[in-house]
């Protein structure tokens, strides 16, 4: 490809060497160092003049550090000339629910689905995928639910929860029946897996065979991996817009779908002024 040029920041090296390797493309120079005051420092290692620049970095690990890493090198890219330069962000920092709505964009923005490639996973993966139910653990994740459970043609259910202050579940109630189905719960994101976890006992309780979750993102913080170990789940699958590496070695039931193909796609269409929207409803073969 012509005038593209792949940077990834520190956060997730293995995602942007996927990217990069599926679009037959070298990762770009670029070193990153801290003074010895804690501020960060970025070096791009090479020209970018006139090139499409794309950065890639995800906001795991340490947050304010990635953001601020991420910021300095798209001035960096812009100080030298690059014709654009498009961040590519697998997981977007501070964009949980609650302060969703103070942020905002003057620039064009496309928002990428994982949901072709969790039916695609669920498909392949789960033999009984006829006789599931798809749950969503909250009534916020009601729409992507049943977008997941059209698209499969089963049944959908999901979990009321009542709570009595953040991050603190008081009693579940489920709406929609599981009983002898297996049942795949859907969220978008796990911190701590309190909810999921309540939400897997709930479900074995109104006679569900199977438990799954499938999480776009596994954030997975605190007592997340203990929690796991010890409920009832078949696999907890996530996708690596976070790496996931060192969980797995201490939580046998994470598994992982790769969205690098997706990422990959988004650039290179991106890059030849395509549309986005077919990966809307398309896994990239």
């Amino acid at each position: 490809m012509p005038n593209i040029k792949i940077f990834s920041g520190s956060s997730h090296q293995d995602l942007s060497q996927r990217i990069a390797d599926r679009l037959g493309l070298e990762l770009g120079k670029v070193v990153t160092k801290k003074f010895s005051n804690q501020e960060t420092c970025v070096e791009i290692g090479e020209s970018v003049r006139g090139e499409d620049v794309y950065i890639v970095q995800s906001g795991c690990g340490e947050i304010n550090d990635n953001l601020m890493e991420l910021l300095i090198m798209i001035n960096a890219c812009k100080i030298a000339s690059a014709s654009r330069v498009t961040a590519v962000i697998p997981c977007f920092p501070y964009a949980r629910q609650d302060k969703k709505d103070k942020g905002f964009f003057d620039i064009p923005v496309d928002n990428l689905y994982a949901e072709p490639a969790v039916l695609k996973w669920i498909k392949e993966n789960i033999p009984e995928w006829k006789n599931c139910t798809i749950v969503s653990p909250d009534a916020g994740g009601a729409k992507r639910v049943t977008s997941i459970a059209d698209r499969l043609n089963v049944d959908f259910a999901l979990i009321h929860k009542e709570r009595k202050k953040a991050n603190e579940v008081d009693r579940m109630v489920l709406v929609g029946d599981v009983k002898d189905r297996v049942a795949i719960l859907v969220d978008d994101m796990a911190d701590t897996c309190g909810t999921i976890c309540h939400a897997a006992d709930r479900l074995i309780s109104a006679g569900a065979t199977k438990v799954y979750a499938i999480l776009t993102h596994g954030i997975f913080s605190g007592p997340a991996i203990s929690r796991i170990n010890n409920a009832c789940f078949e696999a907890v699958v996530v996708t690596n817009t976070i790496p996931q590496e060192e969980k797995m070695k201490h939580c046998p039931k994470i598994q992982v779908i790769d969205i690098s193909m997706i990422l990959a796609e988004a650039i290179r269409r991106t890059h030849n002024g395509e549309s986005v929207s077919y990966l809307f409803s398309h896994v990239p073969l």
